[in-house]
């Protein structure tokens, strides 16, 4: 059986040949599994691609794929895996975080019947603000969106190819890859997996890409849209009662003074309210006139040990 592996890879010029040697190393310890690689360069301001050329020159399994500009993580996974050919994908860090030693334990579960599989960590070996974004993001995944139920997401995960197949015809820019797993198929599974620290440099997910991340949801869920709509009531009743109240103490008392001071507050949060309100419709909007200009969701530049038929919405030489 044929595994691809996805790797979006970022200044990785230093890892990503040992995470396809140790790859490499595991699947010759697997009967009955073989593996291809899916390496994309999202844009790296090192060398990583000329490393990528150098494993696709090692090992004929694998294929590299050239981004033309940084279009973030999911979508590099997505440019991947619109070329990945195997029964199953596999996807994973360029960091050896998401070790390779981890994929007989995640093949193991696949076995079991599932459609997807995501790793769960013991222990995240994640830095402060990678472990905050990761818990606010299971709990969007939990309590906002679609899901079975008790699934933790990760992205340490493999699917099966007619997941792949389904997945790819999602052509928005915006993506959230486990939001369209939970939508393709409820067969989802979960194996705990260990969690490896990071062997070179630091973390590249800044605030502004964890935050593009984590807004992704919004394609997924009009959750946000109903929670405005069922506060502007809950703030226009206790505004109305407020108001009642205050002329009622003010004809049974005319001596009671107004506060400046309250007012002011009530208005700051009222009007703090909106403009958050407003926020969330004006992300709404502007992914639908991304959507309606055909944004792409990656463009190649280049590849290496890959044919010349790609996906819509990609370019290749």
């Amino acid at each position: 059986m044929l595994v691809s592996i996805v790797i979006p890879c970022y200044n990785s010029e230093k890892t990503i040949e040992r995470v396809v040697d140790l790859c490499v190393e595991e699947f010759d310890k697997l009967e009955g599994y073989e593996c291809e690689f899916v390496l994309v360069n999202d844009f790296s301001k090192d060398k990583t691609y000329e490393a990528i050329c150098r494993a696709a020159a090692k090992y004929p399994c694998v294929k590299g794929i050239n981004l033309a500009k940084n279009f973030g993580q999911h979508n590099a996974i997505m440019a991947g895996l619109n070329h990945a050919e195997g029964d199953m994908i596999i996807g994973m860090d360029d960091d050896l975080q998401t070790h390779p030693s981890q994929i007989p334990i995640l093949l193991g579960k696949m076995e079991e019947g599932f459609d997807v599989v995501f790793g769960v960590y013991k222990k995240r070996k994640f830095g402060f603000f990678k472990n905050l974004v990761s818990k606010i993001s299971g709990f969007i995944t939990w309590h906002l969106v679609e899901r079975p139920k008790g699934i933790e997401a990760g992205n340490y995960w493999v699917i099966r190819k007619y997941v792949r197949d389904e997945v790819i015809q999602y052509k928005s820019y915006n993506l959230y890859l486990s939001m369209l797993f939970f939508r393709t198929t409820g067969n989802v599974g979960n194996v705990e997996i260990e969690h490896f620290s990071r062997e070179e440099g630091t973390s590249n997910y800044t605030f502004r890409k964890a935050f593009k991340v984590f807004m992704a949801f919004i394609n997924f869920t009009v959750l946000p849209l109903r929670l405005a709509t069922i506060l502007g009531c809950l703030f226009s009743v206790c505004g109305l009662l407020g108001a009642v109240i205050t002329i009622i103490q003010k004809l049974l008392d005319p001596t009671t003074v107004v506060g400046w001071s309250s007012l002011m507050c009530v208005m700051l949060v009222l009007f703090g309210f909106a403009f958050l309100m407003l926020g969330i419709i004006g992300e709404y909007v502007g992914k639908l006139i991304l959507n309606v200009n055909r944004t792409p969701q990656y463009v190649i530049r280049e590849t290496v040990n890959l044919s010349e038929q790609t996906a819509d919405g990609s370019k290749a030489d």
